[in-house]
């Protein structure tokens, strides 16, 4: 039996600390707890975890600094904790490399259906993709991706993508003319857990034409094939 994953859990607040790694616990996971960026950091260096859940706003090194730090060394996957009125923060968060986030308050087992999505997102890519292709930087003509660091540019430009997002733009690109269904799609961005339908893909698609025209107004490289699905322009 496979050994369930260690999680970093780092929030300065006591109550959050202890009931959700209660909860965590409860699920198999093994847990270690921070209650600033700075301890974590040191403890992460000397002994890394599976995934990482951190708070954003917190003393002497907030959650978007230690995830910087943490990027030079690592790929640990890593859930942002926010509160409503961070939604800035949460764009630097995913742009800089974060997996996801949760705004506060939060259910619990909300926090545990998401980390579960995400452990089972890396694994499943590590599956499909050898680690070279898993982490390779996508160039497209003027579209440049880079997997590690969860950024997206074109024609030189940041286009601040979602996870999500950007993992439908990976599995378009990394094949250039080749079609992909809605549902290859759905497989490429979603854990097999998480239900969506043909729409839910349509309007990802819209979203990313839609933040690529914001920087070029003549981007059209996703190609719609009605009735079949999308694919990237061979350049």
């Amino acid at each position: 039996m496979k050994e369930k994953s260690t999680i970093a859990l780092v929030d300065d607040e006591r109550n959050i600390l202890q009931s959700l790694s209660l909860a965590l616990e409860a699920e198999g996971y093994k847990v270690r707890t921070y209650s600033d960026g700075a301890d974590a950091l040191e403890g992460l260096t000397q002994n890394p975890a599976d995934l990482g859940i951190f708070d954003i706003k917190m003393p002497r090194m907030d959650g978007m600094e230690l995830l910087r730090r943490m990027r030079q060394m690592s790929d640990m996957p890593v859930i942002f904790l926010t509160s409503k009125d961070e939604e800035i923060d949460e764009l630097f968060g995913l742009k800089m490399g974060a997996d996801d986030y949760i705004a506060k308050p939060f259910s619990q087992r909300l926090v545990i259906e998401r980390v579960k999505a995400v452990l089972r997102r890396g694994a499943a890519r590590e599956t499909q993709m050898s680690p070279e292709e898993a982490t390779r930087v996508i160039e497209r003509g003027q579209l440049k991706l880079d997997p590690e660091r969860h950024t997206c540019y074109w024609d030189e430009k940041g286009v601040t993508l979602t996870v999500t997002e950007f993992l439908i733009l990976q599995a378009l690109a990394a094949r250039p003319g080749v079609v992909k269904t809605r549902d290859s799609l759905m497989d490429a961005a979603y854990d097999d857990q998480v239900y969506v339908d043909d729409r839910t893909i349509d309007s990802h698609i819209k979203r990313l034409r839609k933040k690529f025209k914001q920087v070029d107004d003549d981007f059209d490289v996703i190609e719609t094939l009605y009735g079949v699905g999308y694919r990237f322009k061979e350049i």
